[in-house]
C-alpha cells in the first residue's frame, strides 16, 4: 500500500495545487478528460520510445543517452502532450484565459506521469534489479515534478499563443519543454546527480512564469478572454 501511495499521490497533490489555485476554476469534466488523455498517450509513447531505441541503439553510451533523452522520451512524450492541448483543449469554450493553459498543460502531463510512474515502479523496477518502493520514492521528487514543470512551461507558451501574441509561442510551447525534458533524461543516463540541476532550473523558470500569469489573473474582473488565433 505504501508503494502504491508513493507512486500515485505526488501526481495527484501537484495536480490539485494547480486546479485549486486557479482563481476561475475549470470544469471538472474537462479536467478529468484531460487527465485521462494524459494516461492514454502513454500507450503510443511506449511503442514509439521502444521503436526508436530498438532501431537506433548502438554500443555507444553517449549515442544511447542522446537517443533516450532527446528522441525516445523528450520528443515523443512532449509532442503527445502538446497534441492534446492543440487538438482538444484549444477548441474548448472553457479554455478562455492564459491560466487555463497552465492548468490543462499540468493536468495532461500528470496524467501521463501517473501511468508512466506505475509502469516504472511495478514493472521496470524488477527489470533493473531495484526495489519498487525505492523507485517510487526516487521518482516522487524527480520525474513526477519534471513532468509537472514541463506542463507549466508548455501551458504558459500555449496560453501566450492563444490569447496574447500568437506566432512563435506555439513553437516555444513544444520546444522549451522538449529541451528541458530531453536534457533531464540525457543526464539521468549517467551515474551523477546533474539531472537535479535541470530540475532546479525548470522549477525556478516555472515559478517565474506561473507568478507572471497569476498576477495578471488577479487584476481581472472576469475570466473570459477572446482567443486571437
Amino acid at each position: 500500500m505504501e508503494t502504491l501511495l508513493i507512486t500515485i499521490v505526488p501526481s495527484i497533490l501537484i495536480l490539485l495545487f494547480f486546479v485549486f489555485s486557479d482563481r476561475f476554476k475549470e470544469p471538472k469534466k474537462i479536467i478529468i478528460i484531460t487527465f485521462l488523455f494524459g494516461i492514454l498517450i502513454t500507450i503510443p509513447a511506449g511503442y514509439l520510445n521502444d521503436f526508436i531505441l530498438d532501431t537506433f541503439e548502438t554500443e555507444s553510451e553517449l549515442n544511447n543517452a542522446l537517443l533516450g533523452g532527446f528522441f525516445a522520451g523528450g520528443l515523443v512524450e512532449e509532442t503527445l502532450k502538446f497534441l492534446v492541448l492543440y487538438f482538444y483543449i484549444l477548441k474548448e469554450k472553457a479554455f478562455n484565459e492564459p491560466m487555463d493553459a497552465i492548468v490543462y498543460g499540468t493536468v495532461v502531463s500528470l496524467g501521463f506521469a501517473t501511468l508512466e510512474n506505475y509502469d516504472y515502479v511495478y514493472r521496470l523496477a524488477g527489470y533493473y534489479g531495484l526495489q519498487p518502493i525505492d523507485v517510487a520514492y526516487a521518482r516522487s521528487y524527480s520525474a513526477i515534478p519534471l513532468h509537472a514543470l514541463c506542463g507549466v512551461i508548455m501551458g504558459f507558451y500555449f496560453g501566450m499563443y492563444a490569447f496574447v501574441s500568437g506566432g512563435k509561442n506555439l513553437s516555444l510551447a513544444l520546444i522549451v519543454p522538449y529541451i528541458i525534458h530531453g536534457s533531464y533524461n540525457f543526464l539521468v543516463s549517467f551515474p551523477n546527480y546533474y539531472f537535479l540541476g535541470v530540475l532546479l532550473i525548470a522549477l525556478i523558470f516555472s515559478i517565474f512564469l506561473y507568478k507572471n500569469v497569476r498576477e495578471s489573473q488577479k487584476l481581472k474582473k472576469k475570466e473570459h478572454e477572446e482567443k486571437i488565433i
